[in-house]
C-alpha cells in the first residue's frame, strides 16, 4: 500500500459532506484513507478527525525519514512503525534513519558502527535535528487522539528545527 496525498486532510472533506448529505452519518461510511497511514480509531469506526490527520502526517514523516513504509512486513504482531521509532530515540536515531539522507548528510565524516564521531558539530547538529524529527513523528502518530501533538506546535517545532539548517544559495546557470 502507498500513502496518497488524498489521504490527508479527510477530516475537513468528510466533515463538509456529512453536514451537505445527512444520510451519510451512519456507520455505513466505510474505511477511510489507507492502511497504515489511517488511525487506530478509524479502524473501530470512529469518525473522521484532525487528529486522525496529525497521526497520518506523523506516520508520513517516520516513512521520509526512516525510509521505511507502515505496512513493512517488519510491522507485525506488537511491532508497529510507531514503537519501532519510539523505542530507537534518542540514541539510536541514525541507526533507524534512511542511509541515502545520512551519505549526503555526512559526506566526509569518520563513521563508525552507524554512529559518527563526537567532535563533529555538523554531526551532533544532524543528530540533533533528526532526532527532534522523529520525536515529533512519534508524538503526532501516538495511539490514542487525546494524546497526539497540535499541528500548531508542529508547525512551531519544525520552524525551530529548520532554523539551525541554514539553506545555502544555489547559483542558477547563466546568473551572476
Amino acid at each position: 500500500m502507498v500513502g496518497h496525498i488524498g489521504d490527508f486532510g479527510l477530516a475537513k472533506f468528510i466533515t463538509s459532506d456529512i453536514q451537505n448529505n445527512a444520510s451519510s452519518m451512519s456507520s455505513s461510511l466505510g474505511f477511510r484513507g489507507t492502511i497504515g497511514y489511517a488511525p487506530p480509531e478509524y479502524g473501530f469506526g470512529s469518525s473522521v478527525t484532525i487528529d486522525g490527520d496529525v497521526y497520518s502526517y506523523g506516520i508520513l514523516l517516520l516513512e521520509m525519514f526512516t525510509g521505511r513504509r507502515p505496512t513493512d512486513e517488519m510491522f507485525r504482531e506488537n511491532m508497529t512503525f510507531h514503537n519501532f521509532v519510539k523505542t530507537a530515540l534518542p540514541n539510536h536515531a541514525v541507526e533507524i534513519t534512511d542511509p541515502i539522507l545520512l551519505q549526503e548528510s555526512f559526506r566526509g565524516e569518520t563513521r563508525i558502527n552507524n554512529t559518527f564521531n563526537g567532535r563533529s558539530q555538523k554531526g551532533n547538529k544532524l543528530l540533533w535535528g533528526l532526532t527532534s524529527i522523529f520525536e515529533i513523528g512519534v508524538a503526532c502518530s501516538s495511539k490514542l487522539p487525546t494524546e497526539r501533538m497540535n499541528m500548531v506546535n508542529v508547525v512551531a517545532q519544525l520552524c525551530s528545527i529548520k532554523e539551525m539548517f541554514p539553506v545555502r544559495s544555489v547559483r542558477r546557470r547563466g546568473t551572476g
